[in-house]
Protein backbone atom coordinates (compact mmCIF):
# COMPACT_ATOMS: atom_id res chain seq x y z
CA UNK A 1 0.00 0.00 0.00
CA UNK A 2 1.19 3.38 -0.81
CA UNK A 3 0.91 6.21 1.56
CA UNK A 4 -0.32 9.46 -0.03
CA UNK A 5 1.90 12.49 0.96
CA UNK A 6 -0.52 15.33 2.08
CA UNK A 7 -0.42 18.33 0.12
CA UNK A 8 1.00 21.95 1.45
CA UNK A 9 -2.55 22.89 0.16
CA UNK A 10 -4.27 20.53 2.42
CA UNK A 11 -2.40 21.45 5.56
CA UNK A 12 -2.53 25.40 4.88
CA UNK A 13 -6.56 24.58 3.96
CA UNK A 14 -6.41 22.60 8.08
CA UNK A 15 -5.16 24.92 9.44
CA UNK A 16 -6.67 28.02 8.54
CA UNK A 17 -10.16 25.85 8.74
CA UNK A 18 -8.84 25.01 12.88
CA UNK A 19 -7.63 28.91 13.12
CA UNK A 20 -10.98 29.79 11.94
CA UNK A 21 -13.45 27.99 14.18
CA UNK A 22 -11.07 28.09 17.09
CA UNK A 23 -11.28 31.66 16.85
CA UNK A 24 -14.90 31.81 16.65
CA UNK A 25 -15.36 30.10 19.35
CA UNK A 26 -13.56 32.16 21.51
CA UNK A 27 -15.37 34.97 20.36
CA UNK A 28 -18.38 33.38 21.28
CA UNK A 29 -17.47 32.48 24.80
CA UNK A 30 -16.23 35.80 25.06
CA UNK A 31 -19.82 37.19 24.11
CA UNK A 32 -21.40 34.79 26.50
CA UNK A 33 -19.27 35.24 29.35
CA UNK A 34 -19.80 39.25 28.98
CA UNK A 35 -24.00 38.15 28.87
CA UNK A 36 -23.62 36.75 31.92
CA UNK A 37 -21.63 38.85 33.57
CA UNK A 38 -24.11 41.68 32.84
CA UNK A 39 -27.05 39.62 34.04
CA UNK A 40 -25.29 39.07 37.14
CA UNK A 41 -24.35 42.77 37.58
CA UNK A 42 -27.88 43.73 36.58
CA UNK A 43 -29.57 41.17 39.36
CA UNK A 44 -27.39 42.13 41.87
CA UNK A 45 -28.26 45.60 41.41
CA UNK A 46 -31.59 45.18 41.76
CA UNK A 47 -31.27 43.38 44.97
CA UNK A 48 -29.21 46.17 46.36
CA UNK A 49 -32.00 48.53 45.32
CA UNK A 50 -34.72 46.51 46.65
CA UNK A 51 -32.59 45.97 50.40
CA UNK A 52 -32.34 49.49 50.38
CA UNK A 53 -36.04 49.80 49.70
CA UNK A 54 -36.88 47.00 52.83
CA UNK A 55 -34.43 48.93 54.96
CA UNK A 56 -36.06 52.45 54.12
CA UNK A 57 -39.77 50.82 54.46
CA UNK A 58 -39.20 49.22 58.07
CA UNK A 59 -37.38 52.49 59.19
CA UNK A 60 -40.64 54.05 58.66
CA UNK A 61 -42.83 51.50 60.23
CA UNK A 62 -40.74 51.42 63.15
CA UNK A 63 -40.96 55.59 63.31
CA UNK A 64 -44.96 54.93 62.63
CA UNK A 65 -45.02 52.45 65.36
CA UNK A 66 -43.26 54.93 67.85
CA UNK A 67 -45.81 57.55 66.98
CA UNK A 68 -48.61 55.57 67.25
CA UNK A 69 -47.40 54.46 70.42
CA UNK A 70 -46.82 57.87 71.60
CA UNK A 71 -50.46 59.02 70.67
CA UNK A 72 -52.25 56.42 72.23
CA UNK A 73 -51.04 57.32 75.81
CA UNK A 74 -54.33 58.67 77.97
CA UNK A 75 -52.23 61.71 78.92
CA UNK A 76 -51.67 62.87 75.36
CA UNK A 77 -55.25 61.82 74.03
CA UNK A 78 -56.72 63.72 77.28
CA UNK A 79 -55.18 66.96 76.23
CA UNK A 80 -55.98 66.67 72.66
CA UNK A 81 -59.82 66.27 73.66
CA UNK A 82 -59.14 69.24 75.78
CA UNK A 83 -57.04 71.54 73.74
CA UNK A 84 -58.41 70.65 69.89
CA UNK A 85 -61.81 69.47 70.67
CA UNK A 86 -62.84 71.37 73.84
CA UNK A 87 -63.83 67.96 75.69
CA UNK A 88 -63.85 68.39 79.87
CA UNK A 89 -62.82 66.23 82.00
CA UNK A 90 -66.12 64.86 83.50
CA UNK A 91 -66.02 63.96 87.20
CA UNK A 92 -66.74 60.84 88.81
CA UNK A 93 -69.91 60.70 90.52
CA UNK A 94 -70.46 58.36 93.42
CA UNK A 95 -73.78 56.45 93.73
CA UNK A 96 -75.17 55.24 97.02
CA UNK A 97 -77.34 51.91 97.15
CA UNK A 98 -79.72 51.01 100.65
CA UNK A 99 -80.58 47.64 100.89
CA UNK A 100 -83.14 46.83 103.65
CA UNK A 101 -82.08 43.72 105.54
CA UNK A 102 -84.40 41.69 104.17
CA UNK A 103 -83.48 41.98 100.70
CA UNK A 104 -79.47 40.98 101.97
CA UNK A 105 -81.12 37.67 102.97
CA UNK A 106 -82.55 36.56 99.54
CA UNK A 107 -79.40 37.65 97.68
Amino acid sequence: MARRKKSKKQSELWQTTLFFVSTIAVIGCLIIYLWVYTEIDESLLAIEIQNSTVSEISNEIEELKSKIEMLSRPDVIAKKATDQLGMVVAHPETLSIELNAGMLNTL
